[in-house]
């Protein structure tokens, strides 16, 4: 089907009975017989046939009807009703207009975005565009209350994106939490719907991911994360050093050597008792070298926020998973460990390299009692191991097409 020219449009003349200008994707010109020229757009939802009014000619042009047609044509991909989404935004009451949710998120996104990768970027913002404002964007964000975030991001679940729908209430909450700073409204209401949508289904004991798409998606999320300088380091290393929670927020200056790469953990704060030496790929290194002037005069990498002689606190990166909306079902602290080894595993890396580098005990008794000299076997393959594995998260998240190969 030949597609509308712009000329055609204009010689276009009324007649007796009005008539249809097909252009495609079930877009027309809809000529009547009073000489208007109106866009509409045929589309199907739900088994009902349905018309999208997009606009007035020469009002809106032939390029601008092509773009609300493809729009809208985005959001019947998504499970989305564009009619209703226009009805949504027609209807809305909105108080005050500087005021209205998307105004605040938007400028809480300019304010933020700098600071992060541009596919994170990209990712928040066409996630509000695309699930949230059409919904709530035009009221006042402090007309908007708990059921109406709810029954956004419930459509999001209804679609069957249900992890995109956590990650949007998480970020409605980021919002909230700027406009409650910025003094422009009084509460942030998601947390009144903590539990309310369903919890990610994973298998794992300790919640991990391990597709490497999702894990790239990860990567990206924490070196966009705003919250605490401290935590964000600790965030940064949590996947490259494969050590349990605790052992990382506990980890001590004394105990690093960056000259050498390598951290040093005393027998005496392992779980199995033994000494453990952490190889340190170049990616740890400069993390590490990041973090010294601001807590190199602390006993602590990673000291308490109000207490410089105390660790930070053991639900620090839980709670940052949940502030970028990875739910606990999903993703937690230790599911690092989980991710690191299956995918290892995968790639053909060898079990025992895996253990050791896990610390985890030795089941065989007889090499068990040479466990004075456990902490530097395999150190050589460890180390190489450990820095083909941050290699591998760097072009992750970078969006490459990763294919594992056997080691």
């Amino acid at each position: 089907m030949s597609k509308l020219a712009d000329v055609a449009i204009r010689k276009a003349k009324p007649e007796t009975k009005s008539y249809k200008m097909a252009d495609g994707g079930g877009m027309f010109l809809f000529v009547h017989t009073n000489g208007g020229k109106y866009w509409r757009m045929d589309y199907s939802f739900e088994a009902k046939r349905k018309t999208l009014a997009l606009g007035v000619y020469p009002d809106v042009s032939l390029a601008d009807a092509r773009n609300r047609r493809d729009d809208a044509r985005k959001l019947l991909a998504n499970g989305v009703d564009p009619s209703e989404v226009k009805k949504a935004q027609a209807t809305s009451i909105v108080a005050n207009t500087e005021n209205s949710f998307e105004v605040i998120a938007r400028e809480w996104f300019n304010r933020h975005a700098p600071n992060w990768k541009e596919n994170h970027s990209s990712k928040i913002i066409a996630r509000l565009e695309k699930d949230i404002f059409p919904w709530i964007g035009s009221k006042a964000i402090t007309s908007i209350n708990a059921q109406d975030l709810l029954t956004t991001v419930r459509r999001i679940e209804a679609r069957g994106a249900l992890e995109t729908a956590h990650r949007a209430l998480a970020c409605c909450g980021q919002v909230y939490r700027y406009a409650v700073a910025t003094q422009r409204a009084e509460r942030d209401p998601t947390g009144d719907l903590r539990g309310a949508l369903p919890p990610v289904k994973n298998k794992n004991h300790f919640a991990a991911i391990t597709e490497p798409k999702m894990v790239g998606e990860l990567m990206r999320d924490i070196d966009g994360y705003q919250g605490s300088y401290i935590v964000k380091g600790a965030f940064k290393l949590s996947p490259l050093l494969l050590v349990r929670p605790g052992e990382l927020r506990k980890m001590e200056w004394a105990e690093v050597n960056l000259d050498k790469a390598e951290w040093i953990i005393p027998a005496d704060k392992m779980k199995m008792g033994v000494t453990h030496i952490v190889p340190l790929a170049t990616q740890a290194v400069a993390v590490l070298r990041d973090m010294h002037p601001l807590t190199g005069r602390s006993k602590y990498v990673f000291h308490g926020e109000r207490d410089h002689n105390r660790p930070m606190s053991d639900n620090a990166i839980r709670s940052a998973l949940r502030r970028m909306g990875w739910a606990n079902d999903e993703m937690t602290p230790h599911g690092f460990r989980a991710m690191a080894s299956t995918i290892l595993d995968n790639m053909g890396y060898k079990q025992e390299w895996l253990e050791r580098q896990l610390a985890h005990e030795e089941p065989n008794k007889i090499k068990a009692a040479y466990k004075r000299e456990a902490w530097r076997m395999y150190l050589s393959e460890r180390t190489a191991m450990m820095q083909a594995w941050a290699d591998y998260l760097n072009k992750l998240k970078a969006g490459a097409e990763v294919i594992p190969l056997r080691a």
